[in-house]
């Protein structure tokens, strides 16, 4: 049985600096969602992929993780070459894509100025919402950390030490509940375009757990 799970509401207030960002981004932007951003993806998944936070004119855009910028091109025909995905990805939210025991969200569900929430933000989305995403996901056997900042939000929201599971990209750490936390540098155009991470890279990731989900 999945337990209930609360998104933000679209007006949430709890981090002033994002609600405040999200006021001016709607006078900017005014076809833009600019809105705290949902998950995608199934909560009866076996595998959750955790990013850091919306892109101003990806999915503070679309109004779903990683739907409309770059590093949603790359995350999503992994997705869709490994099996947890299903359909054709368009940039957008209604292009009908979908997602295969399999679910995308964010350490912070609004978008930050610079890209880059405070520490207090995100122990506030964490404590919040991620936390409580996770414990509704009660088949849940792996989580994919897109960057070191979402594998420190994945290891707090689980209630693990940090110090006990250094990020390094490519690494699997088993964990308690029998959960597994894989690492991946983000799939950022930037992390592509200087060679930090390639598509092999990113793939290998997800050939891996694909294998860890057959057993």
């Amino acid at each position: 049985m999945i337990e209930a799970f609360a998104e933000p509401a679209g007006d949430c207030p709890l981090c002033p600096r994002l609600a405040a960002f999200r006021a001016a981004n709607r006078n900017a932007f005014p076809d833009f969602i600019n809105a705290p951003v949902p998950a995608f993806g199934p909560p009866s998944a076996r595998l959750l992929i955790v990013g850091l936070a919306p892109g101003l004119k990806g999915a503070n855009r679309t109004g779903r993780p990683f739907t409309g910028d770059y590093a949603g091109d790359l995350l999503y025909a992994t997705l869709a070459k490994f099996g947890f995905a299903r359909g054709t990805y368009d940039r957008r939210r209604d292009d009908g894509f979908a997602l295969v025991d399999c679910r995308v969200t964010n350490a912070v569900r609004c978008v930050p100025p610079e890209n880059k929430p405070t520490p207090a933000e995100a122990r506030t989305c964490r404590e919040n919402f991620l936390a409580a995403e996770i414990a509704a996901m009660t088949n849940l056997r792996a989580v994919v950390a897109l960057g070191q900042l979402a594998h420190n939000a994945a290891l707090a929201a689980l209630g693990e030490r940090r110090a006990a599971f250094p990020f390094r990209h490519g690494a699997v750490h088993a964990l308690a509940r029998n959960l597994i936390l894989a690492d991946s540098y983000h799939c950022s155009r930037y992390n592509t375009n200087t060679g930090v991470l390639t598509a092999a890279m990113f793939e290998a990731v997800f050939a891996e757990l694909k294998s860890i989900l057959r057993t």
